[in-house]
């Protein structure tokens, strides 16, 4: 569900919405939630001074039962 969550927002700022991926792994520490998106996407992403990335983790975790959520933005590139 946050996983699908996080998808929708971050489809709805790229340019590339088909590039978009979110994987979620399960941590020791809580979940983990690797967003993937085209390196054109990535500035758009993460915004100024990284205030989208950060809006973007305060959204998932307060949908989340636990709060402890980890968001990672990562481009198509980086494996």
């Amino acid at each position: 569900m946050l996983a699908d969550a996080l998808e929708h927002l971050v489809r709805g700022i790229v340019d590339h919405p088909d590039d978009v991926q979110v994987r979620g792994r399960s941590l020791r520490r809580g979940e983990l939630l690797e967003v993937r998106v085209h390196p054109e996407d990535l500035g758009r992403v993460i915004g100024r001074s990284g205030r989208t990335a950060r809006a973007l983790r305060t959204v998932v975790n307060a949908l989340s039962a636990d709060g402890s959520v980890r968001v990672d933005v990562v481009d198509v590139d980086r494996r």
